[in-house]
């Protein structure tokens, strides 16, 4: 019959079939992609990041750290990752997401809240930033992502971006109240209040809704035996067989130098926009605009990859923070310059995530997935750690922002550029 029908006929019938199925979809995963955007938003990779840059002047003023040795605390939670986050995918693959998320989650909790206790050593500090990075990993987009990619295949693009919209959502909202929090009750005490959010907020959330698929009614031993055959009837590679292809390393290469970039910037944003002559009430609105941003991106980036090659899309978005860069390393910006600046920054911090999760499940498939985006996600997590301290140390040196970020314009413009080399998506049978 579809012999007989023309072109344009067969792709109408396609259209249809795919959005009937994408509604299935999500009429099925939904209370999966809210727990999600809620675990991920309230987890490890986003929360540290965004209050850093409030909390950084104020462990300058009680202990009298530098920018740099404060901002080191993010590369030890990164190089802590890189180890953690390859263990939580085995986990997660072995045990199922859920148990390691809900786990986690409280772990994460009471790890930041002890920030509120430091007493100036800043070894202990440190301390505390490995501990909460390898009690917190279970909170990474790894985990959640593994449930929503089981759940949808037609909107797969779609919903991850809105499970990842959290960082967003949390990322405007935890910037002023962090502020806010501070001025009012002291860092101490925004220690507290931003640690119990993870443990009030996402873990009801996530014990109630957050399943992934085929393990609602699994325990012990039978949960291990069904997770061991449905690995064995995934499609896909192993992790072992993802580390022998080169496009695993590609994509390593180019989400280290990516978020370098983007993650040196906004923890640095307060003081580069300070540096750059701005009054402290323009600085709390522009800074904002990460967070909104950021939801844009998860939002217009997932519904592109969805309709368009992925990697394409990737060069685009990502290489708009290259402008940015350069637009703030030339100092004299306007506040719409800035704002524009800080916008593409978040615009590009939004679809960070949700691309590589999408991409990994694109070019290696589903059988060991979670080891695999947790072992990619290490490279980024070193990308991501370095750049803030690298950030900070130029400016302890030279008290300019300048030389960092036209070096950082380049990296971006060739981490974007390296995706376009992936080539077509794999197909797996099972």
């Amino acid at each position: 019959m579809l012999a007989t029908l023309s072109n344009e006929s067969k792709k109408a019938m396609i259209d249809s079939t795919q959005k009937t199925i994408g509604f299935s979809e999500f009429r099925r995963g939904w209370p999966v992609v809210v727990a999600s955007m809620f675990g991920i938003g309230l987890g490890l990779s986003p929360v540290p990041f965004y209050t850093i840059g409030m909390l950084a002047p104020e462990l300058h003023k009680a202990f009298g750290w530098e920018f740099g040795a404060i901002m080191t605390g993010l590369m030890i939670m990164t190089l802590a990752v890189l180890v953690a986050s390859t263990v939580v995918g085995y986990l997660g693959d072995r045990f199922g997401v859920r148990r390691v998320a809900l786990i986690s989650l409280v772990l994460f909790s009471l790890s930041f809240m002890a920030f509120s206790m430091s007493n100036g050593s800043i070894v202990l500090f440190y301390i505390n930033w490995a501990v909460m990075a390898l009690l917190g990993a279970g909170t990474l987009p790894v985990t959640w992502t593994r449930a929503v990619n089981n759940y949808f295949d037609v909107r797969k693009g779609l919903a991850l971006g809105l499970s990842l919209i959290g960082t967003g959502i949390f990322g405007f909202l935890i910037k002023p109240i962090t502020a806010w929090l501070i001025v009012t009750y002291g860092w101490r005490t925004t220690y507290l209040v931003i640690g119990l959010m993870p443990l009030f907020i996402a873990f009801p959330i996530a014990f109630f809704a957050f399943h992934d698929v085929g393990t609602r009614s699994e325990t012990g031993e039978a949960r291990r035996k069904a997770s061991a055959a449905r690995q064995l009837l995934t499609p896909g590679l192993t992790l072992g067989q993802a580390l022998k292809s080169w496009r695993y390393w590609v994509l390593a290469f180019a989400f280290v130098l990516v978020s370098f970039g983007v993650g040196g910037t906004i923890p640095n944003m307060e003081n580069i926009l300070k540096v750059a002559g701005f009054p402290g009430h323009d600085i709390v609105s522009l800074v904002a605009l990460i967070g909104l941003s950021v939801i844009v991106g998860r939002i217009i980036g997932g519904w592109l990859i969805d309709r368009f090659w992925a990697p394409g899309v990737a060069f685009v978005m990502l290489s708009l923070p290259a402008m940015s860069c350069w637009l703030m390393a030339s100092g004299g910006m306007s506040v719409p310059a800035a704002a524009m600046s800080i916008f593409l920054i978040g615009f590009a911090a939004g679809v960070e995530y949700d691309l590589m999760a999408f991409l990994v499940a694109r070019y290696f498939g589903m059988k060991s997935y979670s080891a695999i985006y947790g072992s990619l996600y290490g490279f980024f997590a070193v990308g991501a750690g370095a750049g803030p301290v690298v950030f900070g140390r130029v400016f302890d040196k030279t008290g300019s922002y300048g030389p960092v970020l036209g070096t950082t314009a380049a990296l971006l413009i060739i981490g974007a550029v390296s995706l376009l080399f992936l080539g077509r998506y794999q197909r797996f049978e099972r």
